[in-house]
């Protein structure tokens, strides 16, 4: 069954080859990548707003607001269960991180688990309250169907990866009915070496799955209603980017903080058992906190600035400007808190909504401040919208997509202008104090970010030297007489010789000439550690390529012995197999957005 299954799908490539050309064959596929990504961003809203409707509406129970104290926990628990139970044999990985790795390290080959299990394990997360956001397990579901569609089809790299982009955007596109939105975040983040013939697959996968989305939800997510902005806010706007560039600073450093806690916690459900009741509590002093939190923005965008404090305990000095403003100073904090465990304590989600949610609450308090000082007349709608922005700006080191992306979901394109300051501010401000976004900061400390500032270290860092090891050598020990293995060396084609001892650890080379200057007479007592040097550098099958072409350059080399990590000898690596790897890749990367 399978055999006829690989057979047909070959014969319908190989039609379709002879028949429509990649280019327009990649649009056709864009198209069903687009109905895909849609219905599963439809799915996980569905799943995860059905969960919420039944904690917070549906389940009647004298006692059931103790349980919001557990909800959290619950929810982790359920997704780390699944994800144990489940996926075994593949790897399941948060966030977007995974993704750029999978583009630059394992040719935009997503595992299909991906498709279903992020939509999963991001429902039983978020709808029972984690602190989090759906749409980077909706981007990483979306990849998944675009990277199996273009191995499906047996596409190129290229191709795959153009395919894979596609479905990240459609992704964005569907979760907010935002297709400008998702075109540029692909382009922003997924494909920054972007081509013109790349905007059409992705104008049409985007397109298609905002319109798919449209079907299950046709609200927009939030409404702004603005005569527009002012000159006299300009420094007002200026001061919001500075604090929001500030706080993405400390987001970030928080991030690496609360990473390495849990890192630390290597029994999985003691991390959830630590993590969820952490989560809980801060769901119950600060309930704005439950899930993705745009029900705040919302309502804050709508005048109600109360809401805030709405259902916590504090509730009762809601009519305390001060107060409220003091509440919601120690909610963004504690939001990225809790954005930070939920993903920490082994939930799934991204900080997509958790970024837009913190920019919002601090534009609220900037304008709402300035207006109860009296200092200035500010249009506190405005600001949330721009705050939330510059955030996502800032963490995310994407300013066009902030800018494009609230300018759609608000419908605040009177305020570009409002949205490009605090925008580009607020990324400024963080990327002088971190290189790397949230994102690609764990790559680029292993060495693996697929770079395009520098080609050289990104091909190289692509490359795996355990694929260029050359293993045809004749391996000689150091005890063997000259004479006994003299037939095996003439007949060989190489012109050096590892030697090993009996343990197999590399001792040294020996060189052809050296054994051809040796006479009669000197071969039957004349051992081959008597003609052995060593070698001018030794290279460990982990070291990357960048190092091992260091090591050559340093000792003017062709060649070099590759030992494994115990000091025994694996095979040589030379500049040809390095040069030629390399040039095929470099090939690669320029036709990566033809």
């Amino acid at each position: 069954m399978y055999v006829r299954l690989v057979n047909y799908i070959d014969s319908i490539n190989h039609y379709r080859k002879t028949k429509i050309s990649n280019r327009n064959f990649l649009v056709i596929a864009a198209l069903i990548v687009g109905i895909l990504a849609g219905l599963a961003a439809a799915l996980l809203k569905t799943l995860t707003h059905h969960i919420e409707d039944f904690l917070q509406t549906g389940f009647h129970w004298q006692y059931k607001y103790y349980l919001y104290f557990f909800f959290p926990f619950i929810g982790i628990l359920l997704s780390v269960m699944y994800v144990r139970r489940f996926i075994r044999k593949g790897k399941f990985e948060t966030g977007l991180t995974p993704l750029l790795y999978t583009i630059s390290k394992k040719s935009s080959k997503v595992e299909p688990h991906n498709i279903y299990s992020q939509i999963i394990t991001a429902a039983l997360t978020v709808g029972f309250g984690g602190s989090t956001g759906l749409e980077a397990p909706i981007v990483t579901s979306g990849s998944g169907i675009g990277s199996v569609v273009g191995r499906f089809l047996g596409l190129s790299y290229r191709e795959t990866t153009m395919l894979l982009a596609c479905g990240a955007a459609a992704g964005i596109s569907a979760a907010f009915n935002s297709p400008i939105a998702g075109i540029v975040f692909a382009i922003e983040i997924l494909l920054p070496e972007f081509t013109i013939p790349a905007f059409i697959p992705l104008l049409l996968a985007s397109a298609t799955a905002a319109v798919v989305a449209r079907f299950f939800f046709n609200e927009q997510l939030f409404f702004l209603v603005t005569e527009g902005w002012k000159m006299n806010a300009l420094v007002y706007y200026v001061l919001l980017a500075v604090l929001i560039g500030l706080f993405s600073i400390y987001f970030t450093k928080a991030n690496s903080l609360i990473k390495s806690f849990f890192y630390k916690i290597n029994h999985p459900y003691k991390r959830v058992v630590i993590g969820g009741l952490m989560l809980g509590l801060m769901v119950f002093l600060f309930p704005t906190l439950y899930g993705e939190g745009y029900v705040t923005i919302k309502n804050l965008l709508g005048g109600n600035y109360t809401n805030v404090m709405t259902n916590s305990i504090f509730a009762e000095y809601s009519s305390l400007p001060w107060l409220v403003i003091l509440f919601t100073v120690i909610t963004v904090f504690a939001k990225s808190c809790a954005t930070l465990i939920t993903l920490g304590a082994g939930g799934n989600g991204g900080i997509f909504a958790p970024s837009l949610v913190i920019g919002g609450l601090i534009g609220f308090v900037v304008a709402f401040s300035a207006n109860t000082l009296g200092i200035a007349n500010l249009n506190v709608a405005n600001f949330i919208v721009a705050g939330m922005a510059a955030s996502l700006s800032a963490i995310m080191h994407a300013p066009l997509t902030g800018i494009f992306l609230i300018a759609e979901i608000t419908g605040g394109y009177v305020l570009m202008v409002p949205l490009m300051i605090t925008s580009a501010l607020s990324y400024l401000i963080n990327r002088s104090a971190n290189k790397y976004s949230i994102y690609t900061k764990p790559l680029a400390e292993k060495g693996e970010l697929l770079s395009h500032e520098d080609k050289d270290t990104t091909v190289l860092n692509m490359m795996k030297l355990r694929y260029l090891v050359e293993r045809d050598y004749l391996v000689l020990s150091e005890d063997d007489l000259v004479s006994a293995r003299m037939q095996e060396i003439l007949h060989s084609k190489r012109n050096l010789f590892p030697v090993v001892s009996n343990d197999k650890s590399f001792k040294g080379l020996v060189f052809v000439e050296d054994v051809l200057k040796t006479n009669r007479a000197e071969e039957d007592n004349l051992s081959v550690n008597d003609l052995m040097q060593a070698a001018p550098a030794i290279v460990v099958i982990t070291d990357p390529l960048k190092k091992v072409l260091g090591k050559m350059e340093k000792e003017n080399a062709w060649l070099l012995p590759v030992l494994d990590e115990s000091g025994a000898y694996l095979g040589f690596v030379s500049k040809t197999a390095i040069f030629n790897k390399y040039r095929a890749l470099l090939s690669r990367q320029a036709d990566y957005m033809e």
